[in-house]
């Protein structure tokens, strides 16, 4: 059988492990615990270790989805965790700029680490502080749009949303290995 791994990375409160709640055909294992720290401004729980649920696309085929925490202590985390992985996405809660100089350190963390496909996937975009895709962009380290990779909007509480983020990593990792 024939496994993609999938990366699910972002700061707190993005919305990892509800994207991966939204596609996963078993139940999510998760690691969430009581939060201890400035994310309970956020949030009661929060993933210390990974998320990780499964999407079957046949018989011979598997995606495997897997969330990081998104505090830097638990960093070694995503090293872990990005190694394997054969693309992934960076979610960015649009409607708070004040999180985007943190995704941005993500996001070279991860390319650091690794030259996998990937995309941004911009959730809480229907907040009216939410800023536009291309803004993000630029946040991010991409000023140029032709060199940044996609970004797309995703409500990770939907699962049709989120099919449509995974359908598009995928054509962009075909695309990618074509080039």
């Amino acid at each position: 059988m024939e496994i993609m791994r999938l990366v699910v990375t972002g700061p707190v409160g993005a919305g990892k492990s509800t994207f991966i709640r939204s596609v996963s055909e078993i139940e999510v294992v998760d690691t969430d615990r009581q939060a201890t720290d400035e994310t309970l401004l956020l949030k009661k729980r929060t993933t210390v270790a990974f998320d990780f649920g499964r999407l079957q696309f046949g018989p011979d085929m598997a995606l495997h989805l897997y969330g990081t925490p998104g505090q830097s202590r638990f960093d070694f985390m995503w090293d872990i965790l990005i190694h394997k992985a054969h693309a992934y996405i960076l979610l960015v809660a649009a409607h708070r700029p004040g999180e985007f100089r943190y995704a941005r350190r993500i996001l070279t963390f991860m390319n650091q680490r690794s030259s996998v496909p990937m995309i941004i996937g911009l959730t809480h975009v229907d907040h009216p502080n939410a800023w536009e895709p291309a803004n993000v962009g630029v946040a991010l380290g991409y000023p140029n749009p032709f060199e940044c990779p996609p970004i797309i909007n995703v409500n990770a509480t939907e699962a049709a949303s989120v099919a449509q983020a995974i359908i598009k990593l995928i054509e962009h990792s075909t695309c990618e290995c074509l080039v």
